[in-house]
Formats: structure tokens, C-alpha cells, sequence
């Protein structure tokens, strides 16, 4: 029978991916409104590894870092002044992405394709957080924010999730990590 993980090596993997959050986050493409960024890769391997429980941990860490100035967030910034901008809701977003994610895959199983349509589903539930917000925010309407904050994103997103499932596949024996673990 395969040993599954403590809770504290999944406490300790869940601050291991906030870091890894914030690393992907410096990794971008400026764009006008919103930076393009590898940090939603982060958001669903962390969710295909972990679970709900600790995938959403993981970036709710990676958020209460920002939130207290740690320069964690694009651009090496931080502060509650960032989070609560125009691209905010994105990187709250990452929390329900996460918990989206690894609670799909917990009731679906974890087979490449089942990862890849759960990360769409966390996926798509961050965007409609974060365009929301990018509305409320900068009161630009729905085309505009489309066009700024989820058009450009939707190919490198697809990119993110393929890899991050095919990533997940090979990682998830590696570190004997099982959904009995989330």
C-alpha cells in the first residue's frame, strides 16, 4: 500500500507552492491592463498535486503574502494597495481556481484529460472573478474587459493547463501523492 503524505509534508509542499506562485509571477509579458504571467501553471499544478484543501491553501498563502507587501505578485510588487487594483480579483481568483480544481479532481479521478477539464473549470472561475473585478475597478464594460483581460490569456491558459496536467501525471507517483492526501 502506497504511504500518503503527513499533513505536515503537505503544510510544508503548500508553502512550497505559493513560492512557486510567486516565482511564476515574475516570469511575464507586460501588456497594457493586465501582464501576461506563468502563475496560473503554478495555481493548477498545485491543485492537481494537492488537492482542494492544500492546493487552495497554497495560493491563500501566496495571497496573504501580498496582501502583507511581500513582493510576490508580476513585477515584483505587493502591498494591499496592488491586491484590491484592477488586477486583484485575478489573484484572489487563484484560491478558487485552486480549491475548483482540486475538488474536480478529487471526485473525478486524476487522469490527464479529467486534470486538463477541471484546471478549465478553476480556470475559468478565476477569470470571471478577475474580469468582475477588473470591471468594478476601472468601470471599463464587459467587451472591453474581455478583450483586455481573458482574449490575449486564452492560448498561453490552454499551454498552462496542458503542461501543468502532463507535469501532474508524472509528478504525482514521484512524490507518492494520492487525492487521499488533500
Amino acid at each position: 500500500m502506497e504511504k500518503s503524505r503527513t499533513k505536515t509534508q503537505m503544510l510544508a509542499l503548500s508553502a512550497l507552492f505559493a513560492a512557486l506562485t510567486a516565482a511564476c509571477s515574475q516570469i511575464q509579458i507586460p501588456l497594457p491592463m493586465v501582464p501576461i504571467n506563468l502563475a496560473l501553471f503554478s495555481v493548477h499544478l498545485s491543485a492537481l498535486l494537492l488537492g482542494k484543501k492544500y492546493g487552495a491553501l497554497s495560493q491563500a498563502i501566496y495571497i496573504l503574502l501580498a496582501a502583507v507587501g511581500v513582493p510576490v505578485m508580476a513585477g515584483f510588487t505587493g502591498g494591499l494597495g496592488i491586491l484590491m487594483g484592477k488586477t486583484g480579483g485575478y489573484a484572489i481568483g487563484y484560491i478558487l481556481s485552486a480549491f475548483l480544481t482540486g475538488l474536480i479532481c478529487e471526485k473525478w479521478g486524476t487522469e490527464f484529460w479529467k486534470m486538463c477539464i477541471a484546471a478549465v473549470v478553476g480556470c475559468a472561475a478565476c477569470y470571471v472573478l478577475g474580469t468582475i473585478w477588473f470591471m468594478v475597478v476601472t468601470g471599463l464594460d464587459l467587451g472591453t474587459s474581455l478583450a483586455y483581460c481573458v482574449l490575449p490569456f486564452l492560448p498561453g491558459d490552454a499551454v498552462k493547463i496542458v503542461l501543468a496536467g502532463a507535469l501532474a501525471v508524472r509528478l504525482r507517483p514521484a512524490l507518492k501523492l494520492t487525492m487521499a492526501n488533500a
